[in-house]
Parts: structure tokens; C-alpha cells; sequence
């Protein structure tokens, strides 16, 4: 029987911390003898509501409000449950940071925008990661000393995203974000971004990980990024009205370096899908469009451009490169393997996704081919997973990075914890055939994902032997041989433990379906 676990929580009153350090933080104190939860949220109501639902909102912290802190540890033992807490005190006030070592102290630098723009002459950008509350207050305050924006935080209300693009738009100025993850400016990344080679072919995308995978999947076949506008995934619902999508479009019809412009979304709503398609047109540049879900078909766009519309994010990539007039290079192969023989009772797919694009791309290919995925990020709403943090159900995809997911532990790019720990459940699952990861790198990213998930894969893929079972765990990783991780050496990890691998995210999640037939 397992001992039950010691819990302990407390607010930090009236704490103004970068979202991102709250999140380093956790990751921290998941890393001390004994720790199983650590979780750092906003006191407003729809973070409780998710600690509610995970089980961790303690009665210490219910009365916090959208300033404070709530900060719930939990552990084996009340010494190692102690012990996290005066390290997270510490961190969070400015005495200690999650890596620094016994008897080092570091007093955290105090700055704003108007010093920061001072100090560096002719700033024109600034990113910004605070608790959501206080994020759209700094975006304006950067708007108006004439700087874009780079809006890493969530949790900012609709409201105030249309006001913060409605400023920036009459000033010329651009705002990524809320709740935006990657970028790359003028061969710059910010967020979660990969080391891609600069060229002629400029990205809009209301997806992160979509960003990613296509900007990575240029690279490989041999072109470049010019930039890379994140847009915030909330841009294209009707309320923003694409704003900030149209505006990238604008700026890279106006860029010289831009030869090639690319967009990567979930379906907009109609009204801004036709803005964008207009817009395109409009720009006289060969454009590619993958509105995820939607049918490949052709459009002239006159002026003698031509507007494609991909299917997937690879699809994607390869018709920008194509239309950018590179030469493409031969791709690295990634041999199919024979066919497992399955036991009767396997019949199922569990995916367990650390992108949310990732999740949604697959769900559109597997419902092509007639397969019916539960999730907890449906694209059909009817198959909405019930309880996804507990179960999954006949065929699953799961997007663990999800909020859902998250409390308590650091996003799965980060830290692979949690999706370890579904990986052990799922591969016990006697009705489970095929496994499908995703393994994300470059900068931001862990910096040896293949690493923590190898052990787990080898783990997996025994207990299903022990157990009369051929388990198949499929995967694919995004990212370039330049990210600090190299993708050649993420790749050989994870083959190396059992994983059959596919060099993109829309390979991979036709292997698992065809393994289902």
C-alpha cells in the first residue's frame, strides 16, 4: 500500500514574479529528495478551479488573491516536504535560485521598461512573462514608449488582448502573444525556439509548436527563415480578428528578405480566415497557408503569385521551400521497421503529445482515416475525453502541456516527469498497441529530453514483454542539428531504447495509424 503523501502550502502575498521564473521554481523543487508536486500559481479563480480539479487546492491557500502566490509542495516525508518549502521561500525572495549552490545568495535585479529602453539604445522589443494580471498593464506600457511586444504570459483576458493589438495597430507596433511561445526576429529566437538557418521564406503562425516544426522542417530541407511572428493562439478568433496576423503579413510583404510567406493556424474563425487569405493575395508574394484540418487545393493569387493551402505542417514546409526556389536536400532516412505481431487484445492509440498543435494536426489525419480519438483537446467537440488527468480512453490523444496537466509540474518541453509517469500507466493498459511522443528541443526546451524519456521507453516497452505483450512506441523529435540538444544525438537516444522514429510529426502519426490496422 502506498504511504501517503505530506502536503504543505502557503501564499506569497502581493509577489510580482516572471511567469517563466514561477515555472523554474517548480521545476527546482521536482528536482529534491522525496518531491512529487510542486505547483506556483496566481490566486485568481480559474487557477484554483484547476488546483480544485488536480486536488491540491489546500484550505492554506484558498483565500489568495489574483496578486498573491499560492504555492502547494507535496512529498514523501515531512522532512523532504519541509525542506522544498524553505527552498521555495528562499527562491522567492531573491536569496536563492533554483541553481544556484549550498551558501550562494543572489539578489534578483529590480528594472521597467522605460530603464531597460534607456540602458539599451534603440530597443524596439521587449518580452514580457509576468503573472497574467499584471501582463497586459506592462504590454501597454511598452506600447507607448514604441516598442513591440513579445507576450509570453497567459491567463490575459480577451478584453485586453483586442486593446493591447488595437494600440498597437494605430501605432505601427506589433504584440506576439498573450500566451505566445515562440518567435524568431531577425534571426533572434525568443521563447521556445530553434536554431534555423536565416533565408528567404518569412512564418506567421498562431501555434508554437507549429512555428517550430515547420520552421525546423525548412531548415532541414535547406532553407531559411527571414522571421518568425508568433501570433497568440486566440488571434484568429473572431473578437481579435487576426490582428496581429494580418499586420506579419504586412510586414513581410513589405520585407526585401522576404520571398516566401507561410501560415500556420487552427481554423480561424471564417471571417478572419478570409482577411487572411485576402491579405496574401494582396501581398503579390507566393504564400502558403495550413489552416489545420482543411483541404490541400490551389489558389491564383494574382499578380502572378500563387496562395497554396497546406494539409500538414511538413506539407507545409516543403511547398515554401519549394516556392522559394531552393534546392532541396535530400532528406535523412528513417527506416520502417516490420510490423509488430500485436495480441488480440491490443486494439488502441494513446498519444501522449507535449504539443498542442502536434495533437490537433494528428487528430485531423486519424479522423481522415476513420479513426475516432478522444482527447482533452478535441478538435470535435463530441469526443471530449472525460477526466483526462485520470484515464484515457479507447483511442486517446493527449496534449500534456495543457493547463490541465501542468499544475504541480512543469510543462513536458521542460520537464518529463509527468508524461513518464502516463507512459508506465499506459504501457500497462493490456488493450494498448501503439504508443506516439513527441520530443521537442532548442532553446528553452530541456537540454537532454531523450535522456529522461529513454529509460521510460526501455521501462515500457519490458513490462509489455513481461506481460506476453509487443509494445510499439513511435515518436519523432522537432528540431534542428544546430539546437543545443542536436537532433542527430536526441534521435539516437531514443531509437537506441526502442522508439521507431519518423522524421516529422505528420509521418509519425501515420505510422501509429497504420499499425492499428
Amino acid at each position: 500500500m502506498t504511504a501517503p503523501l505530506h502536503t504543505a502550502a502557503f501564499i506569497s502575498a502581493n509577489l510580482y514574479k516572471d511567469s517563466v521564473a514561477l515555472m523554474r521554481v517548480a521545476q527546482g523543487l521536482l528536482a529534491m529528495p522525496g518531491v512529487v508536486n510542486a505547483t506556483l500559481q496566481m490566486g485568481n479563480p480559474a487557477n484554483k478551479d484547476i488546483l480544485r480539479e488536480a486536488g491540491l487546492l489546500h484550505k492554506a491557500v484558498q483565500d489568495a488573491g489574483p496578486s498573491d502566490v499560492m504555492v502547494v509542495v507535496q512529498a514523501q516525508s515531512a522532512v523532504q516536504c519541509a525542506a522544498a518549502v524553505d527552498s521555495c521561500q528562499a527562491q522567492l525572495a531573491g536569496t536563492q535560485t533554483s541553481g544556484a549552490a549550498a551558501g550562494e545568495a543572489q539578489a534578483l535585479p529590480r528594472s521597467n521598461l522605460a530603464m531597460g529602453q534607456v540602458s539599451l539604445a534603440g530597443a524596439n522589443m521587449a518580452q514580457i512573462s509576468v503573472p497574467g494580471p499584471y501582463a497586459a498593464a506592462e504590454a501597454l506600457k511598452a506600447i507607448k514608449l514604441g516598442m513591440n511586444v513579445f507576450l509570453f504570459s497567459d491567463n490575459v483576458p480577451l478584453a485586453q488582448e483586442v486593446a493591447l493589438k488595437q494600440e498597437a495597430t494605430r501605432r505601427g507596433l506589433l504584440v506576439m502573444g498573450p500566451d505566445c511561445g515562440t518567435a524568431i526576429i531577425g534571426g533572434v529566437p525568443l521563447g521556445f525556439a530553434n536554431a534555423v538557418r536565416r533565408g528567404s521564406i518569412g512564418l506567421v503562425a498562431a501555434s508554437g509548436t507549429g512555428l517550430q516544426e515547420v520552421s525546423t522542417q525548412i531548415h532541414r530541407m535547406g532553407g531559411g527563415v527571414s522571421h518568425a511572428i508568433g501570433t497568440g493562439g486566440r488571434d484568429v478568433y473572431e473578437a481579435v480578428g487576426g490582428a496581429t496576423m494580418l499586420q506579419g503579413i504586412a510586414m513581410l510583404a513589405a520585407d526585401p528578405g522576404t520571398k516566401v510567406i507561410a501560415i500556420v493556424s487552427k481554423p480561424p474563425a471564417p471571417l478572419v480566415a478570409e482577411r487572411v487569405l485576402a491579405a496574401l493575395r494582396a501581398s503579390g508574394k507566393p504564400s502558403v497557408v495550413l489552416f489545420i484540418g482543411a483541404a490541400a487545393q490551389v489558389h491564383h493569387a494574382g499578380k502572378g503569385a500563387v496562395l497554396r493551402m497546406a494539409h500538414t505542417l511538413v506539407d507545409c514546409a516543403a511547398l515554401a521551400v519549394h516556392l522559394a526556389g531552393v534546392k532541396r536536400q535530400v532528406p535523412a532516412h528513417y527506416p520502417l521497421p516490420r510490423k509488430p505481431v500485436f495480441a488480440k487484445s491490443q486494439k488502441y492509440l494513446r498519444a501522449l503529445y507535449a504539443g498542442g498543435t502536434f495533437t490537433a494536426e494528428a487528430q485531423s489525419l486519424w479522423a481522415k482515416a476513420g479513426l475516432q480519438v478522444w482527447s482533452n483537446v478535441p478538435l470535435d467537440p463530441a469526443l471530449t475525453l472525460p477526466r483526462p488527468r485520470q484515464a484515457s480512453r479507447d483511442h486517446s490523444a493527449l496534449d500534456l502541456g495543457d493547463d490541465a496537466f501542468t499544475v504541480g509540474r512543469p510543462h513536458p518541453m521542460i520537464d518529463q516527469a509527468a508524461r513518464i509517469e502516463r507512459l508506465q500507466i499506459e504501457a500497462a493498459d493490456p488493450a494498448v498497441r501503439v504508443i506516439l511522443l513527441d520530443v521537442v528541443i532548442g532553446w528553452g526546451a530541456h537540454n537532454n529530453p531523450a535522456a529522461e524519456l529513454a529509460p521510460a521507453i526501455v521501462q515500457a516497452k519490458a513490462l509489455a514483454r513481461k506481460r506476453g505483450r509487443q509494445l510499439a512506441i513511435v515518436g519523432f523529435v522537432c528540431g534542428t542539428e544546430a539546437d543545443p540538444q542536436v537532433l542527430s544525438h536526441q534521435e539516437a537516444l531514443l531509437r537506441k531504447a526502442g522508439m521507431v522514429l519518423a522524421g516529422n510529426s505528420a509521418n509519425a502519426a501515420w505510422l501509429a495509424g497504420q499499425w492499428l490496422r
